[in-house]
Protein backbone atom coordinates (compact mmCIF):
# COMPACT_ATOMS: atom_id res chain seq x y z
CA UNK A 1 0.00 0.00 0.00
CA UNK A 2 1.54 3.24 -0.86
CA UNK A 3 2.23 6.32 1.95
CA UNK A 4 -0.94 8.33 0.38
CA UNK A 5 -3.07 5.26 1.04
CA UNK A 6 -1.68 4.80 4.63
CA UNK A 7 -1.87 8.62 5.19
CA UNK A 8 -5.90 9.22 3.91
CA UNK A 9 -6.36 5.86 6.17
CA UNK A 10 -4.82 7.54 8.59
CA UNK A 11 -6.71 10.98 8.36
CA UNK A 12 -10.13 9.21 8.26
CA UNK A 13 -9.22 6.74 11.41
CA UNK A 14 -8.24 10.18 13.25
CA UNK A 15 -11.35 11.56 12.11
CA UNK A 16 -13.65 9.19 13.27
CA UNK A 17 -11.94 9.06 16.63
CA UNK A 18 -12.68 12.79 16.86
CA UNK A 19 -16.59 12.66 16.13
CA UNK A 20 -16.98 9.21 18.33
CA UNK A 21 -15.34 10.27 21.50
CA UNK A 22 -14.49 14.31 21.45
CA UNK A 23 -16.92 17.22 21.89
CA UNK A 24 -15.22 19.23 18.82
CA UNK A 25 -18.11 20.28 16.47
CA UNK A 26 -17.91 18.06 13.20
CA UNK A 27 -17.76 20.55 10.57
CA UNK A 28 -14.67 21.79 12.60
CA UNK A 29 -13.27 18.02 12.46
CA UNK A 30 -14.15 17.31 8.45
CA UNK A 31 -13.00 20.50 8.13
CA UNK A 32 -9.49 20.07 9.29
CA UNK A 33 -9.16 16.62 7.16
CA UNK A 34 -10.05 18.27 4.50
CA UNK A 35 -7.12 20.88 5.49
CA UNK A 36 -5.01 18.10 5.96
CA UNK A 37 -5.56 15.99 2.52
CA UNK A 38 -5.27 19.24 0.70
CA UNK A 39 -1.90 20.69 2.37
CA UNK A 40 -0.19 16.89 2.12
CA UNK A 41 -0.77 16.80 -1.51
CA UNK A 42 -3.36 14.05 -1.14
CA UNK A 43 -5.65 15.47 -3.35
CA UNK A 44 -6.08 19.08 -5.14
CA UNK A 45 -8.25 21.85 -4.44
CA UNK A 46 -10.82 21.23 -6.71
CA UNK A 47 -10.69 17.28 -5.60
CA UNK A 48 -11.06 18.64 -1.83
CA UNK A 49 -13.96 20.85 -2.74
CA UNK A 50 -16.03 18.62 -5.13
CA UNK A 51 -18.65 18.64 -2.00
CA UNK A 52 -19.37 21.66 -2.33
CA UNK A 53 -20.83 21.52 -5.55
CA UNK A 54 -22.30 18.13 -5.59
CA UNK A 55 -26.30 18.21 -6.82
CA UNK A 56 -26.66 16.06 -3.64
CA UNK A 57 -25.41 18.71 -1.19
CA UNK A 58 -27.18 21.55 -2.94
CA UNK A 59 -30.45 20.26 -2.80
CA UNK A 60 -30.22 19.78 0.56
CA UNK A 61 -29.82 22.78 1.27
CA UNK A 62 -32.93 24.06 -1.14
CA UNK A 63 -34.71 21.21 0.53
CA UNK A 64 -34.07 23.76 4.18
CA UNK A 65 -36.27 26.56 2.57
CA UNK A 66 -38.84 24.17 1.56
CA UNK A 67 -38.98 22.71 5.10
CA UNK A 68 -39.05 26.43 6.30
CA UNK A 69 -42.18 27.27 4.09
CA UNK A 70 -43.71 24.33 5.75
CA UNK A 71 -43.07 25.26 9.45
CA UNK A 72 -43.60 28.81 9.27
CA UNK A 73 -47.05 28.27 7.89
CA UNK A 74 -48.43 25.74 10.19
CA UNK A 75 -48.65 23.28 7.41
CA UNK A 76 -47.16 20.47 9.50
CA UNK A 77 -48.95 21.02 12.44
CA UNK A 78 -52.24 21.28 10.91
CA UNK A 79 -51.22 18.04 8.80
CA UNK A 80 -50.32 16.31 12.27
CA UNK A 81 -53.32 17.49 14.24
CA UNK A 82 -55.19 16.56 11.34
CA UNK A 83 -53.80 12.93 11.22
CA UNK A 84 -53.17 12.34 14.62
CA UNK A 85 -56.62 13.12 16.22
CA UNK A 86 -57.76 12.66 19.71
CA UNK A 87 -57.60 8.52 20.49
CA UNK A 88 -58.70 7.34 23.77
CA UNK A 89 -56.24 4.08 24.44
CA UNK A 90 -52.65 3.74 24.03
CA UNK A 91 -52.95 1.24 21.25
CA UNK A 92 -54.58 3.45 19.11
CA UNK A 93 -52.52 6.72 19.90
CA UNK A 94 -49.30 4.33 18.75
CA UNK A 95 -51.07 3.72 15.42
CA UNK A 96 -51.84 7.28 15.00
CA UNK A 97 -47.89 7.77 15.61
CA UNK A 98 -46.92 5.39 13.81
CA UNK A 99 -48.52 5.79 10.03
CA UNK A 100 -48.55 9.60 10.18
CA UNK A 101 -45.18 10.18 11.15
CA UNK A 102 -43.55 7.66 8.45
CA UNK A 103 -46.06 8.91 5.66
CA UNK A 104 -44.97 12.91 6.45
CA UNK A 105 -41.31 11.77 6.68
CA UNK A 106 -40.74 10.43 3.20
CA UNK A 107 -41.80 13.68 2.32
CA UNK A 108 -40.88 16.39 4.25
CA UNK A 109 -37.77 16.16 6.69
CA UNK A 110 -37.91 14.03 9.14
CA UNK A 111 -36.63 16.45 11.68
CA UNK A 112 -38.87 19.09 11.15
CA UNK A 113 -42.14 16.22 11.48
CA UNK A 114 -40.47 15.01 15.04
CA UNK A 115 -40.37 18.65 16.52
CA UNK A 116 -43.96 18.95 15.31
CA UNK A 117 -45.28 15.72 16.74
CA UNK A 118 -43.52 15.82 20.25
CA UNK A 119 -46.13 18.32 21.91
CA UNK A 120 -49.10 17.01 20.25
CA UNK A 121 -48.17 13.62 21.89
CA UNK A 122 -46.92 14.96 25.06
CA UNK A 123 -50.51 16.25 25.27
CA UNK A 124 -52.03 12.77 24.85
CA UNK A 125 -49.77 11.57 27.54
CA UNK A 126 -50.99 14.11 29.82
CA UNK A 127 -54.71 13.61 28.92
CA UNK A 128 -54.41 9.89 28.80
CA UNK A 129 -52.34 9.15 31.69
CA UNK A 130 -49.73 7.39 29.57
CA UNK A 131 -45.75 7.41 30.11
CA UNK A 132 -44.59 9.09 27.02
CA UNK A 133 -41.74 7.00 26.89
CA UNK A 134 -44.54 4.25 25.42
CA UNK A 135 -44.96 6.53 22.25
CA UNK A 136 -41.96 9.13 21.64
CA UNK A 137 -39.01 6.45 20.47
CA UNK A 138 -41.45 4.90 18.36
CA UNK A 139 -42.22 8.30 17.03
CA UNK A 140 -38.49 8.87 16.11
CA UNK A 141 -38.00 5.37 14.64
CA UNK A 142 -41.34 5.88 12.16
CA UNK A 143 -40.14 9.03 10.94
CA UNK A 144 -36.29 7.57 10.42
CA UNK A 145 -37.89 4.30 8.32
CA UNK A 146 -40.26 6.73 6.56
CA UNK A 147 -37.83 8.70 5.35
CA UNK A 148 -36.13 5.41 3.27
CA UNK A 149 -39.16 5.55 0.99
CA UNK A 150 -38.31 8.22 -1.53
CA UNK A 151 -35.14 10.14 -2.70
CA UNK A 152 -36.44 13.49 -0.64
CA UNK A 153 -37.12 11.68 2.51
CA UNK A 154 -34.01 11.96 4.37
CA UNK A 155 -30.36 13.54 3.94
CA UNK A 156 -28.58 10.71 3.05
CA UNK A 157 -30.22 9.31 0.46
CA UNK A 158 -29.75 12.66 -1.50
CA UNK A 159 -25.94 12.35 -0.52
CA UNK A 160 -25.59 8.98 -1.97
CA UNK A 161 -27.68 9.84 -4.92
CA UNK A 162 -25.00 12.85 -5.51
CA UNK A 163 -21.95 10.41 -5.31
CA UNK A 164 -23.87 8.44 -7.88
CA UNK A 165 -24.43 11.11 -10.65
CA UNK A 166 -21.13 12.43 -9.78
CA UNK A 167 -19.20 9.19 -10.18
CA UNK A 168 -21.10 7.11 -12.21
CA UNK A 169 -23.47 9.25 -13.94
CA UNK A 170 -26.58 7.14 -12.62
CA UNK A 171 -29.20 8.93 -10.84
CA UNK A 172 -32.51 7.70 -9.12
CA UNK A 173 -35.94 8.52 -9.35
CA UNK A 174 -38.06 10.18 -6.53
CA UNK A 175 -39.72 6.56 -5.88
CA UNK A 176 -37.07 4.37 -6.85
CA UNK A 177 -36.32 3.25 -2.92
CA UNK A 178 -40.03 2.36 -2.71
CA UNK A 179 -39.74 -1.44 -3.92
CA UNK A 180 -37.59 -1.50 -0.61
CA UNK A 181 -39.21 1.36 1.87
CA UNK A 182 -42.68 0.69 2.06
CA UNK A 183 -42.22 -3.27 3.10
CA UNK A 184 -39.54 -1.49 5.96
CA UNK A 185 -42.11 0.35 6.86
CA UNK A 186 -44.87 -2.33 7.17
CA UNK A 187 -41.82 -4.88 9.12
CA UNK A 188 -40.59 -2.10 11.27
CA UNK A 189 -44.27 -0.29 11.91
CA UNK A 190 -45.75 -3.94 12.69
CA UNK A 191 -42.80 -4.97 14.96
CA UNK A 192 -43.24 -1.02 16.56
CA UNK A 193 -46.59 -1.61 17.45
CA UNK A 194 -46.84 -5.23 19.08
CA UNK A 195 -43.47 -4.63 20.51
CA UNK A 196 -43.38 -1.36 22.31
CA UNK A 197 -45.14 -1.95 25.36
CA UNK A 198 -43.14 -5.35 26.12
CA UNK A 199 -39.85 -4.28 25.47
CA UNK A 200 -39.74 -0.14 26.48
CA UNK A 201 -40.41 0.32 30.42
CA UNK A 202 -42.71 3.45 31.43
CA UNK A 203 -40.62 6.29 31.80
CA UNK A 204 -41.59 9.54 32.26
CA UNK A 205 -40.83 12.84 30.90
CA UNK A 206 -38.55 15.54 32.27
CA UNK A 207 -40.77 18.30 31.60
CA UNK A 208 -40.38 21.23 33.67
CA UNK A 209 -42.91 21.50 36.76
CA UNK A 210 -45.38 24.45 36.25
CA UNK A 211 -45.10 24.99 40.44
CA UNK A 212 -41.65 25.49 40.12
CA UNK A 213 -42.07 27.38 37.15
CA UNK A 214 -42.88 31.18 36.32
CA UNK A 215 -46.91 30.97 35.94
CA UNK A 216 -48.88 32.64 33.31
CA UNK A 217 -52.02 33.56 32.94
CA UNK A 218 -52.61 33.92 29.30
CA UNK A 219 -55.31 35.00 27.08
CA UNK A 220 -56.88 33.20 23.61
CA UNK A 221 -59.91 33.76 21.91
CA UNK A 222 -62.01 31.70 19.50
CA UNK A 223 -61.97 32.95 16.31
CA UNK A 224 -65.30 33.14 14.58
CA UNK A 225 -65.00 31.10 11.49
CA UNK A 226 -61.91 28.95 13.04
CA UNK A 227 -62.04 25.16 12.73
CA UNK A 228 -62.72 25.17 16.91
CA UNK A 229 -66.30 26.17 16.92
CA UNK A 230 -68.47 23.71 17.45
CA UNK A 231 -65.55 21.42 19.17
CA UNK A 232 -65.34 19.89 23.29
CA UNK A 233 -62.36 21.22 24.72
CA UNK A 234 -61.39 17.82 24.87
CA UNK A 235 -61.79 17.09 21.14
CA UNK A 236 -59.66 20.85 20.30
CA UNK A 237 -56.70 19.47 22.15
CA UNK A 238 -57.07 22.14 24.99
CA UNK A 239 -57.88 19.98 28.25
CA UNK A 240 -53.83 19.32 28.87
CA UNK A 241 -51.26 21.35 27.27
CA UNK A 242 -48.05 19.74 27.82
CA UNK A 243 -47.06 23.67 30.08
CA UNK A 244 -50.48 24.98 30.97
CA UNK A 245 -54.39 24.19 31.51
CA UNK A 246 -57.19 26.07 30.79
CA UNK A 247 -58.60 27.38 34.03
CA UNK A 248 -61.50 29.44 33.11
CA UNK A 249 -64.08 30.58 30.19
CA UNK A 250 -65.44 33.75 29.95
CA UNK A 251 -68.62 33.58 26.95
CA UNK A 252 -70.92 36.51 26.56
CA UNK A 253 -69.27 38.82 29.75
CA UNK A 254 -69.85 36.07 32.53
CA UNK A 255 -67.05 33.57 33.73
CA UNK A 256 -67.75 29.88 33.83
CA UNK A 257 -65.17 28.32 36.30
CA UNK A 258 -64.33 24.50 36.38
CA UNK A 259 -65.23 23.82 32.87
CA UNK A 260 -65.68 20.19 31.99
CA UNK A 261 -64.28 18.71 28.83
CA UNK A 262 -66.92 18.20 26.89
CA UNK A 263 -67.88 22.03 27.13
CA UNK A 264 -68.69 23.03 23.35
CA UNK A 265 -67.20 25.69 22.53
CA UNK A 266 -68.20 28.77 20.91
CA UNK A 267 -67.24 31.78 18.54
CA UNK A 268 -65.93 34.47 20.61
CA UNK A 269 -64.90 32.43 23.98
CA UNK A 270 -61.92 33.69 26.00
CA UNK A 271 -60.02 31.10 27.23
CA UNK A 272 -58.00 31.34 29.95
CA UNK A 273 -54.80 29.15 30.72
CA UNK A 274 -52.71 28.78 33.41
CA UNK A 275 -49.17 27.85 32.71
CA UNK A 276 -45.10 28.22 32.01
CA UNK A 277 -44.33 31.00 29.50
CA UNK A 278 -43.64 28.13 27.21
CA UNK A 279 -47.69 27.83 27.02
CA UNK A 280 -48.47 31.20 24.84
CA UNK A 281 -46.00 29.60 22.87
CA UNK A 282 -47.75 26.61 22.39
CA UNK A 283 -51.16 27.95 22.11
CA UNK A 284 -50.42 30.50 19.34
CA UNK A 285 -49.77 27.31 17.50
CA UNK A 286 -53.15 25.77 17.50
CA UNK A 287 -55.06 27.04 14.71
CA UNK A 288 -58.58 28.94 15.09
CA UNK A 289 -57.12 30.65 18.57
CA UNK A 290 -56.19 34.12 18.23
CA UNK A 291 -54.67 36.55 21.18
CA UNK A 292 -57.83 37.92 23.25
CA UNK A 293 -55.76 40.91 23.51
CA UNK A 294 -56.63 43.91 21.54
CA UNK A 295 -53.35 45.66 21.45
CA UNK A 296 -52.00 42.89 19.83
CA UNK A 297 -53.82 43.67 16.23
CA UNK A 298 -52.42 47.37 17.14
CA UNK A 299 -48.55 46.30 16.95
CA UNK A 300 -46.92 47.89 13.65
CA UNK A 301 -45.12 44.59 13.13
CA UNK A 302 -44.84 42.56 10.52
CA UNK A 303 -46.45 38.94 11.09
CA UNK A 304 -43.20 36.88 10.42
CA UNK A 305 -41.02 39.65 12.78
CA UNK A 306 -43.18 38.78 16.08
CA UNK A 307 -41.27 36.92 19.00
CA UNK A 308 -42.29 36.25 22.68
CA UNK A 309 -40.02 37.98 24.82
CA UNK A 310 -39.88 37.48 28.81
CA UNK A 311 -38.60 40.86 30.26
CA UNK A 312 -37.97 42.02 33.94
CA UNK A 313 -38.71 44.92 35.27
CA UNK A 314 -35.82 47.38 36.62
CA UNK A 315 -35.80 49.90 38.95
CA UNK A 316 -35.06 52.72 36.22
CA UNK A 317 -38.75 51.14 34.44
CA UNK A 318 -40.67 54.54 33.06
CA UNK A 319 -44.08 53.02 34.17
CA UNK A 320 -43.31 51.93 37.75
CA UNK A 321 -46.09 52.13 40.24
CA UNK A 322 -48.51 52.95 36.91
CA UNK A 323 -51.39 50.86 35.48
CA UNK A 324 -50.50 48.83 32.14
CA UNK A 325 -52.92 51.44 30.45
CA UNK A 326 -51.60 54.30 31.94
CA UNK A 327 -47.79 53.62 31.73
CA UNK A 328 -48.61 53.62 27.85
CA UNK A 329 -46.36 50.84 27.52
CA UNK A 330 -47.28 49.17 23.81
CA UNK A 331 -46.71 52.51 22.57
CA UNK A 332 -43.09 53.38 24.44
CA UNK A 333 -41.82 49.80 23.71
CA UNK A 334 -43.24 48.78 20.06
CA UNK A 335 -44.59 45.31 22.42
CA UNK A 336 -47.68 44.08 23.97
CA UNK A 337 -47.89 42.55 27.54
CA UNK A 338 -49.80 39.05 27.07
CA UNK A 339 -49.30 38.39 31.06
CA UNK A 340 -47.89 39.27 34.23
CA UNK A 341 -45.77 37.39 36.48
CA UNK A 342 -45.32 38.19 40.18
CA UNK A 343 -43.24 36.10 42.89
CA UNK A 344 -43.61 33.15 40.40
CA UNK A 345 -47.36 33.55 40.15
CA UNK A 346 -49.86 34.90 37.93
CA UNK A 347 -51.01 38.25 38.47
CA UNK A 348 -55.03 38.02 38.78
CA UNK A 349 -57.31 40.14 37.53
CA UNK A 350 -57.60 42.41 34.25
CA UNK A 351 -54.18 43.23 32.57
CA UNK A 352 -54.53 46.94 32.10
CA UNK A 353 -55.36 47.78 35.43
CA UNK A 354 -52.58 45.91 36.80
CA UNK A 355 -49.71 47.84 38.66
CA UNK A 356 -46.04 47.70 37.66
CA UNK A 357 -43.78 46.75 40.45
CA UNK A 358 -39.86 46.24 39.88
CA UNK A 359 -39.08 42.71 40.03
CA UNK A 360 -42.49 41.51 37.57
CA UNK A 361 -41.41 39.38 34.85
CA UNK A 362 -43.97 40.16 32.02
CA UNK A 363 -44.76 38.31 28.42
CA UNK A 364 -44.27 40.02 25.82
CA UNK A 365 -45.33 39.94 22.17
CA UNK A 366 -43.25 42.17 20.14
CA UNK A 367 -40.59 42.27 17.41
CA UNK A 368 -36.91 39.88 17.38
CA UNK A 369 -35.22 42.87 17.71
CA UNK A 370 -36.42 43.84 21.22
CA UNK A 371 -33.99 41.72 23.38
CA UNK A 372 -31.08 43.75 21.35
CA UNK A 373 -32.56 46.97 22.04
CA UNK A 374 -33.10 46.54 25.59
CA UNK A 375 -30.43 43.82 26.67
CA UNK A 376 -28.39 46.27 28.34
CA UNK A 377 -30.89 49.67 29.34
CA UNK A 378 -31.91 49.54 32.72
CA UNK A 379 -35.31 49.83 32.68
CA UNK A 380 -35.66 45.74 32.11
CA UNK A 381 -33.51 43.49 34.85
CA UNK A 382 -33.42 41.14 32.26
CA UNK A 383 -35.02 40.50 28.87
CA UNK A 384 -34.71 36.66 27.09
CA UNK A 385 -36.69 35.99 23.95
CA UNK A 386 -38.51 32.09 23.43
CA UNK A 387 -37.05 30.58 20.98
CA UNK A 388 -39.25 29.13 18.04
CA UNK A 389 -42.03 31.29 19.29
CA UNK A 390 -43.11 33.05 16.07
CA UNK A 391 -46.87 32.46 14.86
CA UNK A 392 -47.51 30.23 12.15
CA UNK A 393 -49.09 32.00 9.57
CA UNK A 394 -51.95 29.07 9.08
CA UNK A 395 -53.51 31.46 5.50
CA UNK A 396 -50.79 29.91 3.47
CA UNK A 397 -50.35 26.57 4.79
CA UNK A 398 -52.40 25.70 1.97
CA UNK A 399 -49.85 27.58 -0.78
CA UNK A 400 -46.99 25.62 1.24
CA UNK A 401 -48.79 21.93 0.97
CA UNK A 402 -49.66 22.82 -2.86
CA UNK A 403 -45.84 23.88 -3.38
CA UNK A 404 -44.85 20.68 -1.88
CA UNK A 405 -47.48 18.49 -4.24
CA UNK A 406 -45.68 20.49 -7.14
CA UNK A 407 -42.34 19.51 -6.31
CA UNK A 408 -43.03 15.84 -5.51
CA UNK A 409 -45.05 15.58 -9.03
CA UNK A 410 -42.88 17.12 -10.95
CA UNK A 411 -40.18 15.13 -9.45
CA UNK A 412 -42.28 11.77 -10.00
CA UNK A 413 -43.13 12.14 -13.65
CA UNK A 414 -39.57 12.82 -14.74
CA UNK A 415 -40.19 16.24 -15.61
CA UNK A 416 -37.80 17.72 -13.56
CA UNK A 417 -35.16 16.15 -11.86
CA UNK A 418 -35.16 16.64 -7.95
CA UNK A 419 -32.74 19.22 -8.05
CA UNK A 420 -34.82 21.41 -10.37
CA UNK A 421 -38.19 21.01 -8.53
CA UNK A 422 -36.70 21.90 -5.22
CA UNK A 423 -35.43 24.65 -6.49
CA UNK A 424 -38.25 25.65 -7.94
CA UNK A 425 -40.33 25.26 -4.85
CA UNK A 426 -37.87 26.92 -2.61
CA UNK A 427 -38.53 29.61 -4.77
CA UNK A 428 -42.39 29.46 -4.96
CA UNK A 429 -42.14 29.30 -0.72
CA UNK A 430 -40.33 33.00 -0.95
CA UNK A 431 -42.11 34.88 -3.87
CA UNK A 432 -45.43 33.20 -1.99
CA UNK A 433 -44.25 34.76 1.67
CA UNK A 434 -44.92 31.56 2.87
CA UNK A 435 -41.26 32.09 4.45
CA UNK A 436 -39.27 35.73 4.33
CA UNK A 437 -35.78 35.33 2.91
CA UNK A 438 -34.34 36.68 6.26
CA UNK A 439 -36.02 33.78 8.31
CA UNK A 440 -34.98 31.32 5.43
CA UNK A 441 -31.19 31.91 5.57
CA UNK A 442 -31.88 31.01 9.45
CA UNK A 443 -32.87 27.41 8.28
CA UNK A 444 -30.13 26.42 6.44
CA UNK A 445 -27.95 24.65 8.73
CA UNK A 446 -24.49 25.55 7.49
CA UNK A 447 -22.99 23.21 9.59
CA UNK A 448 -25.03 20.27 8.63
CA UNK A 449 -24.24 21.31 4.53
CA UNK A 450 -20.40 21.72 5.76
CA UNK A 451 -19.97 18.22 7.37
CA UNK A 452 -21.51 16.86 4.42
CA UNK A 453 -19.49 18.38 2.04
CA UNK A 454 -16.37 18.12 3.65
CA UNK A 455 -16.95 14.44 4.05
CA UNK A 456 -16.42 13.88 0.14
CA UNK A 457 -13.12 14.91 0.14
CA UNK A 458 -12.50 11.80 2.56
CA UNK A 459 -14.34 9.94 0.40
CA UNK A 460 -12.36 11.36 -2.74
CA UNK A 461 -9.08 10.71 -1.17
CA UNK A 462 -10.12 6.82 -0.40
CA UNK A 463 -11.10 6.37 -3.62
CA UNK A 464 -7.97 8.36 -5.40
CA UNK A 465 -5.19 7.15 -3.40
CA UNK A 466 -6.52 3.35 -3.55
CA UNK A 467 -7.10 3.36 0.54
CA UNK A 468 -11.05 2.37 -0.63
CA UNK A 469 -9.89 -0.62 -2.88
CA UNK A 470 -7.27 -1.73 -0.04
CA UNK A 471 -10.43 -1.51 2.72
CA UNK A 472 -12.70 -3.26 -0.14
CA UNK A 473 -9.70 -6.60 -0.03
CA UNK A 474 -10.35 -6.51 4.01
CA UNK A 475 -13.46 -6.86 3.91
CA UNK A 476 -13.93 -9.48 1.38
CA UNK A 477 -11.21 -11.81 2.80
CA UNK A 478 -11.76 -14.57 0.60
CA UNK A 479 -11.83 -14.62 -3.11
CA UNK A 480 -14.95 -16.69 -3.44
CA UNK A 481 -17.31 -14.57 -0.93
CA UNK A 482 -20.59 -14.30 -2.55
CA UNK A 483 -22.37 -10.88 -3.70
CA UNK A 484 -25.07 -10.83 -0.94
CA UNK A 485 -22.39 -11.84 1.97
CA UNK A 486 -20.81 -8.86 0.93
CA UNK A 487 -23.55 -6.76 0.69
CA UNK A 488 -24.59 -7.94 4.56
CA UNK A 489 -20.57 -6.97 5.50
CA UNK A 490 -20.69 -2.94 3.90
CA UNK A 491 -24.39 -3.27 5.02
CA UNK A 492 -23.06 -4.08 8.66
CA UNK A 493 -19.88 -1.58 8.57
CA UNK A 494 -22.18 1.17 7.39
CA UNK A 495 -24.62 0.40 10.39
CA UNK A 496 -21.57 0.37 12.69
CA UNK A 497 -20.11 4.34 11.10
CA UNK A 498 -23.61 5.66 11.55
CA UNK A 499 -24.08 4.76 15.64
CA UNK A 500 -20.39 6.18 16.30
CA UNK A 501 -20.86 9.30 13.70
CA UNK A 502 -23.23 11.21 11.64
CA UNK A 503 -25.52 9.39 9.29
CA UNK A 504 -23.83 11.35 6.13
CA UNK A 505 -20.34 11.47 7.08
CA UNK A 506 -20.98 7.43 7.75
CA UNK A 507 -22.47 7.23 3.83
CA UNK A 508 -19.82 9.27 2.33
CA UNK A 509 -17.10 7.48 3.62
CA UNK A 510 -18.70 3.76 2.90
CA UNK A 511 -19.86 4.97 -0.88
CA UNK A 512 -15.80 4.36 -1.67
CA UNK A 513 -15.32 0.95 -0.68
CA UNK A 514 -18.67 -0.62 -1.24
CA UNK A 515 -18.21 0.52 -4.86
CA UNK A 516 -14.55 -1.17 -5.23
CA UNK A 517 -16.33 -3.90 -3.38
CA UNK A 518 -18.75 -4.16 -6.05
CA UNK A 519 -15.71 -3.42 -8.99
CA UNK A 520 -13.62 -6.70 -6.93
CA UNK A 521 -16.68 -9.38 -7.28
CA UNK A 522 -17.33 -8.20 -10.68
CA UNK A 523 -20.82 -6.98 -10.08
CA UNK A 524 -23.40 -4.52 -10.10
CA UNK A 525 -22.37 -1.58 -7.82
CA UNK A 526 -26.09 0.20 -7.61
CA UNK A 527 -27.15 -2.62 -4.81
CA UNK A 528 -24.58 -1.81 -2.45
CA UNK A 529 -25.44 1.92 -3.13
CA UNK A 530 -29.02 1.24 -2.37
CA UNK A 531 -27.87 -0.63 1.17
CA UNK A 532 -25.74 1.88 1.91
CA UNK A 533 -28.72 4.29 2.00
CA UNK A 534 -30.79 2.22 3.95
CA UNK A 535 -27.80 1.45 6.26
CA UNK A 536 -26.48 5.09 7.24
CA UNK A 537 -30.58 6.11 8.22
CA UNK A 538 -30.67 2.66 10.17
CA UNK A 539 -29.87 4.22 13.31
CA UNK A 540 -31.85 2.83 16.00
CA UNK A 541 -29.14 1.72 19.11
CA UNK A 542 -28.28 5.48 20.39
CA UNK A 543 -29.86 8.79 21.17
CA UNK A 544 -26.49 10.10 19.04
CA UNK A 545 -26.67 8.58 15.24
CA UNK A 546 -29.72 10.43 14.31
CA UNK A 547 -31.15 13.61 15.87
CA UNK A 548 -34.41 12.43 15.71
CA UNK A 549 -33.26 9.85 18.56
CA UNK A 550 -31.75 12.83 20.71
CA UNK A 551 -34.70 15.26 20.40
CA UNK A 552 -37.14 12.41 22.11
CA UNK A 553 -34.65 11.82 24.74
CA UNK A 554 -35.58 14.38 27.45
CA UNK A 555 -39.06 14.48 26.54
CA UNK A 556 -39.40 10.95 26.75
CA UNK A 557 -37.28 10.56 30.00
CA UNK A 558 -34.97 8.01 27.95
CA UNK A 559 -31.80 6.10 29.00
CA UNK A 560 -28.98 4.62 26.78
CA UNK A 561 -30.06 1.58 27.53
CA UNK A 562 -34.09 1.90 26.24
CA UNK A 563 -32.17 2.81 22.68
CA UNK A 564 -30.58 -0.90 23.38
CA UNK A 565 -33.71 -2.84 24.42
CA UNK A 566 -36.07 -1.68 21.28
CA UNK A 567 -33.55 -0.62 18.60
CA UNK A 568 -31.18 -3.63 18.76
CA UNK A 569 -33.83 -6.28 17.49
CA UNK A 570 -35.36 -3.03 15.19
CA UNK A 571 -31.99 -2.97 13.87
CA UNK A 572 -31.54 -7.01 12.98
CA UNK A 573 -35.29 -6.84 11.38
CA UNK A 574 -34.45 -4.16 9.10
CA UNK A 575 -31.57 -5.27 7.78
CA UNK A 576 -32.71 -8.43 7.22
CA UNK A 577 -35.69 -6.92 5.45
CA UNK A 578 -33.09 -4.80 3.27
CA UNK A 579 -30.72 -7.14 2.41
CA UNK A 580 -33.15 -9.86 1.37
CA UNK A 581 -35.03 -7.03 -0.93
CA UNK A 582 -32.01 -5.15 -1.97
CA UNK A 583 -30.84 -8.06 -4.93
CA UNK A 584 -34.29 -8.75 -5.74
CA UNK A 585 -34.74 -4.85 -7.03
CA UNK A 586 -31.28 -4.07 -8.17
CA UNK A 587 -29.18 -7.08 -9.29
CA UNK A 588 -26.28 -8.22 -8.87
Amino acid sequence: MEVAAIFTLFVVVATLAALAFTRIAPDAILMSALGCLVISGTLTPAQALQGFSNPGVITIATLYVVAAGLKETGAIQWLAHRLLGQPTQLRQAQLRVLLPAAGLSAFMNNTTVVAMFIPAIQEWAARLKLPPGKLLLPLSYAAIIGGTCTLIGTSTNLVVDGLLQTERGVSLSMFSLAWVGVPLVLVGGTFLYFFTNKLLPDRQGVLEQLEQAREYVVDVEVEAKGPLVGKTIAEAGLRSLANGYLADIERDGELLNSVPPEAVLKAGDILMFIGAPECARELRRIRGLKPASGDIHKLDIAHHRRCLVEAVIGPDFGGLGQSVKDSRFRSRYQAVILSISRHGKSLPGKLGTATLQVGDTLLLETTHDFVDQYRYRKDFLLVSSLNDSTPPDFRKAPIALGILGAMVSLSALGLLSILEAALLASGGMLVTRCVPMSKARRYIDLSVLIVIAASFALGAGMTETGAAAQVAQWLLMADDLAPWMALALVYLMTVIFTELITNNAAAVLMFPIAVSVADQLGVNFLPFAIAIMFAASASFMTPLGYQTNLMVLGPGGYRFSDYLRLGAPLSVLVAATVIGLVPLVWSF
